[in-house]
């Protein structure tokens, strides 16, 4: 039979024992030591100089003096005894008040309850908070919620990583700087970055955003200054190279007439221009562009009977015609019919004119 409690290592009375009393009392200060344990501490390498009645520490790494070579037993001061010392048994538990903490004995060290915790799982160095579960709630405590993931600096990560079968598929954070990212991977190794928000301007960037103005790669989103809406569709065109800068539609007026040019390098010029006396058998005028064409442009002209102030009659007219000076200008002809009463000096006439042509 043994002499000692398998657990504890409690003495045990024997038969016939002489002094029992004081087996009886080492069993005593053994359960005095280890029940409802509690230290003052657990990284102290070396006794405090004065120790009181009763005093219970975890002896640290790197011990010396009389608790040189007792590194994680648990250590007892007797005024009458000095020190005695346990080993801890795994499992047990012991309150750290230094720390307001409890700790446990895990076989080879001990370890704060809240350094790590395994729910259903185990957790390690690395994930200290484990949990297996179908679900995690987390609820709100009276008003609102927050989830905080916070990181030491910039170039830190602070993010939430999806995986499968333990290898990344997407993640979405603030990986290695402050910009807000949703990356994805198909094998978790060759990451691709979705979208990015720049944290001083919430610009959104991203190999889901177009890339130039001609690109229109399927499924990707849209840039405000490379597509057209209600915010852009009117106003200053612009090309380089051919492709369109700016608005769709741009149009406008001055003295000279109208006129409104396309994206694609259309423009249309219109006006009104009165006509005076050339010859005794024609009126003419000379008619500068509103806006200039980058070649010579087709040009159309009708006369406006509402604007005659000539002496022939209406009927002795022949057609008004038109032909362009160059891309700035058009000279306007309006003829008499042959053998008709020659205009006179004071004789107007106004035609409506139109010049068709591209402003690049």
């Amino acid at each position: 039979m043994s002499e000692r409690s398998a657990i504890l290592s409690l003495p045990y009375i024997l038969p016939a024992q002489a002094q029992k009393h004081v087996t009886h009392n080492e069993a005593l200060r053994h359960l005095d030591l280890v029940v409802q344990l509690g230290v003052t501490d657990r990284d102290r390498g070396t006794p405090p100089a004065d120790p009181a009645e009763g005093a219970r520490h975890i002896v640290g790494a790197g011990a010396g003096g009389a608790w040189a070579g007792r590194e994680g037993q648990i250590a007892l001061y007797s005024i009458a005894e000095g020190w005695l010392f346990t080993p801890p048994q795994t499992g047990w538990r012991a309150w750290v008040a230094a720390e307001e903490d409890l700790v446990v004995f895990d076989g080879t060290g001990w370890k704060g309850l809240h350094e790590v915790l395994g729910i259903n799982t185990v957790a390690d160095e690395v994930n200290r908070l484990a949990v297996a579960s179908e679900a995690s709630l987390f609820s709100h405590d009276g008003a609102g919620h927050q989830v905080k993931v916070n990181k030491a600096a910039a170039s830190d990560t602070a993010s939430l990583l999806f995986q499968t079968g333990w290898s990344g598929r997407a993640e979405m954070g603030t990986t290695g700087t402050d910009a807000f990212a949703l990356k994805v991977s198909a094998d978790g190794v060759v990451w691709r970055t979705a979208l990015e928000a720049d944290p001083a301007t919430g610009i959104v960037t991203g190999e889901a955003v177009q890339q130039s103005a001609t690109d229109t790669t399927a499924g990707r989103l849209m840039r405000a200054d490379y597509g057209y809406g209600p915010g852009n569709l009117l106003g200053a065109v612009g090309q380089s190279g051919g492709t369109p800068t700016g608005a769709v539609i741009e149009s406008g007026s001055n003295t000279a007439g109208h006129y409104v040019r396309f994206a694609d390098g259309t423009q249309i010029c219109r006006g009104r221009v009165t006509l005076a006396k050339e010859s005794g058998a024609r009126l003419a005028a000379s008619w500068s562009f509103p806006a200039a064409f980058s070649g010579t442009p087709a040009i159309a002209a009708m006369l406006d009977a509402t604007g005659l102030a000539i002496t022939p009659s209406e009927d002795a007219l022949g057609g008004a015609s038109a032909a362009s000076a160059g891309s700035g200008s058009a000279d306007l002809r309006l003829h008499r019919i042959a053998g008709q009463v020659d205009f006179g000096a004071g004789d107007l006439a106004a035609v409506w004119v139109t010049a068709t042509g591209r402003w690049y």
